[in-house]
């Protein structure tokens, strides 16, 4: 089975930079279509980022846009989440997910991923 680490997450302030990492293990990496997911108390679970298997495509919500950047390394079996201009209201809990299928419609509905990591706190304050 696949398990996810996801790890990165910490306290910082509005405007600075924050990289998010997820390492795998258990399945070949290059399989896995990989996604970042965030969930703030209260909220339901938003969509923030998707990347495809080999890295050739991916996808971003509309409230990262332009500000985060998705990546992988698939030799490392690690995937990133480059936060920049971070917002308060970007503070959450963030998840990486990743699933056997391909990127598809669906990458963004978090009901579709098969595995997650166990979360990270990023707290941005004013």
């Amino acid at each position: 089975q696949v398990q996810l680490v996801d790890s990165g997450g910490g306290l910082v302030q509005a405007g600075d930079s924050l990289t998010l990492s997820c390492a795998a293990s258990g399945q070949a990496f290059s399989t896995l279509t990989v996604a970042w997911f965030r969930q703030a108390p209260g909220k339901e679970r938003e969509f923030v980022a998707a990347i495809s298997r080999g890295g050739g495509s991916t996808a971003y919500g509309d409230s990262v846009k332009e500000r985060f950047t998705i990546s992988r390394d698939n030799d490392k079996k690690t995937a990133l989440l480059e936060m920049k201009s971070l917002k308060v209201e970007d503070t959450a809990v963030y998840y990486c997910a990743a699933r056997y299928q391909a990127f598809l419609r669906d990458y963004e509905r978090y009901l579709a991923y098969n595995y997650w990591g166990q979360g990270t706190q990023v707290t941005v304050s004013s």
